[in-house]
C-alpha cells in the first residue's frame, strides 16, 4: 500500500477511536459518559496501538504530523515523502470526525454544553497561558517521539509485533502524566483536522472552534517531534 492510502487509513482509525472514546464519556445520554479520564487516556492509547496495527507494515504508521517532520529531520525517511505522509495524515482525520459525529448523531442535541462537543473533536488547555501551554505540548510530543524511536531501535530485540501495543501504552502514560494542562494533542492532525470538521458539519447547538488556540497544537509539537528525534539521534547514535 502506497504512503497516502495507508496514512489516511491509520489517521481515520486513530481518530476514530480517539475521539469517539471522549464522545462517550462526555456526551449526554452515553452509556459511558462520566466514566472519566482514564477510560480517556487509555482509549486513545489502544487508539493509537490499532491503527498503528493496521498500517504500521506500509508505512511504519506515523498518523502524525510531528513525528513525520521528526522522522524526516533525523532522515529516517525521505523529505520528498513527507508530502503524502501529511496529506494522508489530514484526510484521514477529517474523515475519522466524520465518523464520530454520525457515530453518535442521536446525542448532540442532547449535549446542551457547547464547550464539551468542542472538546469531543479537538483540545483545550484547563489554563490559558500561551507560553505554559506550548511548554507542555513540546514536552509531551518530544516523549512521544523519543519513546517510539526507543521501543522500536533494533537493540530491543522485540518480539514480533510488540511495538504497536507498547507505542499505545507510551501515548496512555504521556495521557495519563502530561495530558491534564493541555489535553495533550501530541499531534497537529489529531487537533487541526477534527477542529476543521466541528466547524464544517452541521452539529447541533455547537459554538466557535476556539481558533485563537487552535496554532498551539499545530506548532508545538512539531518543535517538540524534530527535538525529540534530533535528540535521539544525538544520544543514541546508530
Amino acid at each position: 500500500m502506497d504512503i497516502f492510502p495507508a496514512e489516511v487509513i491509520g489517521t481515520a482509525l486513530l481518530i476514530l477511536f480517539g475521539d469517539g472514546v471522549v464522545a462517550a464519556v462526555l456526551l449526554s445520554q452515553s452509556k459511558a459518559q462520566n466514566s472519566g479520564w482514564i477510560v480517556i487516556t487509555f482509549g486513545w492509547g489502544m487508539a493509537v496501538a490499532m491503527a498503528v496495527y493496521a498500517v504500521g507494515q506500509f508505512t511504519g504508521a506515523h498518523l502524525n504530523p510531528a513525528v513525520t517532520l521528526g522522522f524526516a529531520a533525523n532522515g529516517t525517511i525521505d523529505w520528498g515523502d513527507v508530502p503524502a505522509y501529511i496529506g494522508g495524515e489530514f484526510v484521514g482525520a477529517f474523515i475519522g470526525a466524520t465518523l464520530v459525529f454520525l457515530s453518535y448523531s442521536n446525542h448532540w442535541r442532547a449535549t446542551e454544553d457547547p464547550g464539551l462537543k468542542l472538546a469531543v473533536f479537538c483540545t483545550a488547555p484547563a489554563i490559558r497561558n500561551t507560553v505554559a501551554n506550548i511548554i507542555t505540548e513540546i514536552i509531551g510530543t518530544f516523549a512521544l517521539v523519543f519513546g517510539v524511536l526507543a521501543i522500536t531501535d533494533p537493540g530491543n530485540n522485540l518480539t514480533a509485533g510488540l511495538a504497536p501495543l507498547l507505542v499505545g501504552l507510551l501515548v496512555f502514560a504521556i495521557g495519563l502524566s502530561l495530558g491534564g494542562p493541555t489535553g495533550y494533542a501530541i499531534n497537529p492532525a489529531r487537533d487541526l483536522g477534527p477542529r476543521i470538521m466541528h466547524a464544517i458539519l452541521p452539529i447541533p447547538g455547537k459554538g466557535p472552534s476556539d481558533w485563537g488556540y487552535a496554532w498551539i497544537p499545530v506548532v508545538a509539537p512539531i518543535i517538540g517531534g524534530v527535538i525529540g528525534a534530533l535528540a535521539y539521534d544525538w544520544w543514541w547514535p546508530s
